[in-house]
Order: C-alpha cells, then sequence, then structure tokens
C-alpha cells in the first residue's frame, strides 16, 4: 500500500474523505496528537485500524464528531447526561473527551465490547474539515504503532505508518501536544480516565465532585478491563528503558551524574540541564507544566533518533493541573518503573 501525504488544500481534504468513506485509513491532525482515523460506524474499517496499529483489540477507541448534534444525528449515545451538555459548553471544540453509554450505531469493535463509547469534539480546524466532509464519526486512536510514542506531525505519522495506511494529511504540530481528558459520565460521580490539557479542577468547576480513577497515576491490573484508551498497556515508550526518580533537583543531578556514561540521557527541566553531565533532553522550565506536555511526546521520539542511548533517568514531574497528564504519559512510557530516591 502506497500511504499518501496530503496538504491541508480543500482537494486533498476531499480526497481523504473518499478514502474514509470507502472505508480507507487515514491519519488526521488534531489539537492533541494525530489520530488514526475510520469511519466509527464501519466495523471492518474499524478493525483495520487495530492492525495498523498492532493494537490490542480490547483498547476501546475515541469516536471524534465535528458538532455536538452529531452524537443524536449518528446514534451514538443511548441518551446525553445533563453533565454531558455542561462540559460541552464550556469545553467542546477541545481536547475533552467523554465516554457516555453507547447508541445502537456504535460497533463493538469501536467499543472493545463495552457498553459504553468516548465521544470528542476536537478544535482543529483541519479535522473538524476532514469529519464534516466525510459526513461520518470518526473512530480514531493516536495514529502511531502501539506502544510507541503519539505522533505530533504528520512525518511522526509517516515513520511509524507509512505503507500500512492510505494517508495522512499534514495538519502542522499539534498544540497540546498530549491526547484529550478523558472522562466517563456512565456513572456517578463522574470519573477522569485519563489526564490531558483539560484538568480536574477544570472540570470540577463546571460538574462538581469527580473521582480519579486509580488507574491514572498506577498500573492497571492486569485481568482489568480498560475502560478508555490509554489505561492498560505500556504506551508512549521510546526504545531505551526510561526509569522515572522521584527525586529533588539535587537528588536527580547527583543521582544521574553517577551513572554517566555514553549509553545514559536523562529528561530533565531546564534549570537541571547545567548540572548534569549526560545527554539531556529537557522538558521545558519547571512550573511551565503546559510545554512540558507540549515537548514530552517530541523528546521520547528524539531519543529514538540516538540508538546510543539504552537508558533514560526522567525527573518524576508533579501530579497536579496538567502535571497530572504528564506524569500519567511517563509512568507509562517507563513501564511503571519509579525509583524513590527520597525513600533510600
Amino acid at each position: 500500500m502506497k500511504t499518501l501525504l496530503l496538504k491541508d488544500t480543500e482537494e486533498d481534504i476531499e480526497k481523504a474523505a473518499k478514502l474514509l468513506q470507502s472505508g480507507g485509513l487515514v491519519g488526521m491532525p488534531t489539537e492533541t496528537v494525530y489520530g488514526l482515523a475510520a469511519n466509527a460506524l464501519n466495523p471492518k474499517a474499524v478493525a483495520d485500524i487495530f492492525k495498523a496499529k498492532g493494537r490490542p483489540m480490547d483498547n476501546p477507541l475515541i469516536v471524534h464528531i465535528s458538532s455536538f448534534e452529531d452524537i443524536e444525528r449518528f446514534n451514538l449515545a443511548e441518551e446525553i447526561p445533563e453533565k454531558a451538555r455542561l462540559l460541552a459548553e464550556s469545553f467542546w471544540p477541545g481536547p475533552l473527551t467523554m465516554i457516555v453509554k453507547k447508541g445502537s450505531a456504535v460497533p463493538d469493535e469501536v467499543s472493545a465490547g463495552l457498553d459504553t463509547v468516548a465521544i470528542r469534539f476536537p478544535s482543529h480546524k483541519t479535522a473538524n474539515r476532514l469529519i464534516a466532509k466525510a459526513n461520518l464519526p470518526l473512530a480514531a486512536p493516536s495514529a502511531n504503532l502501539s506502544g510507541s510514542p503519539s505522533p505530533t506531525t504528520a512525518q511522526h505519522v509517516m515513520n511509524d505508518l507509512n505503507g500500512r495506511i492510505d494517508a495522512v494529511v499534514d495538519g502542522g504540530t499539534s498544540d497540546v501536544g498530549l491526547e484529550s481528558t478523558v472522562i466517563t459520565l456512565a456513572e456517578n460521580p463522574p470519573r477522569l480516565l485519563r489526564p490531558g490539557g483539560i484538568t480536574v479542577e477544570q472540570l470540577e468547576s463546571v460538574i462538581g465532585r469527580i473521582e480519579v480513577d486509580k488507574a491514572v497515576l498506577h498500573k492497571l491490573d492486569d485481568n482489568a478491563k480498560a475502560a478508555s484508551p490509554g489505561m492498560k498497556y505500556k504506551h508512549y515508550a521510546p526504545k531505551a528503558n526510561v526509569i522515572i526518580l522521584k527525586a529533588d533537583d539535587k537528588s536527580f543531578t547527583d543521582y544521574v551524574n553517577s551513572k554517566k556514561s555514553e549509553d545514559v540521557a536523562a529528561i530533565c527541566y531546564n534549570e537541571n540541564e547545567p548540572y548534569l553531565n549526560v545527554k539531556t533532553y529537557s522538558l521545558g522550565k519547571k512550573q511551565d507544566l503546559k510545554s512540558q506536555a507540549h515537548n514530552l511526546f517530541e523528546i521520547l521520539r528524539e531519543i529514538d533518533l540516538n540508538p546510543q542511548i539504552k537508558t533514560v533517568y526522567a525527573i518524576c514531574p508533579k501530579t497536579d493541573g496538567v502535571g497530572m497528564a504528564v506524569y500519567n504519559r511517563l509512568i507509562r512510557a517507563a513501564g511503571f518503573e519509579v525509583k524513590d530516591l527520597e525513600k533510600l
């Protein structure tokens, strides 16, 4: 299969839409990361997403729409909870995914056999144009090989999936850089299943108390069923072994420097770089959580460009605000390997 690299033009959007209508797979830009889109109402097309990515079939997908009305128009939900309407008014279009009881039109392939469906209305203009032009809801996980860092550029998608999918639409670099926040409204109280650019505090300011699923900051039990993408498996990992160090700045730099070698690198903050004697990859300033979120996947992919690096020590991010999303992705990239230097 030859993968077409398409531009953000009306002609190329039309080509991509026709590919989707005929059951094809298209990498599309969103404000979070690039998604691998297929017709969400076509079971075979959805199954092809899993094949192209090498993704486990028990990992549910997110359905992307281009208007709130699409939920009813395509019969995606059994009902729309009032809290969903309130959150949509505040955060849609944007990096928020809501899980509700699914409608009869949603195939089991999308929901991984669950009775719920995850729905998002992205704010990226190219994504919205493509969804509207295809006149379909689009199932779309991140457009990468399963387990690899998520793609934030069209080139990242081509690097992973060239020859496996029909096309990629180049819509520039993703703005947020991490996948959307996922909240389930199919239970009471609502529960955060994956943190992202929309924080717990922002959600609670609109709908009141929500719970944070324990799998957000810890490993999901092996026999547990994933209710949201990104909960169950090791994700986002470069080829090098990532180890998170829970430590203050001095303990972090002292420990990493004690491991100095040509095959060792560090993921750190700008403030740490002058004190480290190994190859460094900076997330940004220590207090700039949005930059850290934006830069993380780019860093993980950049590490793969240096095959000499075998071990990466990462400073442990904060777990409040957007920092929770950075920690959530980084701990999965590390396969949940965390060394607590504060307890040594």
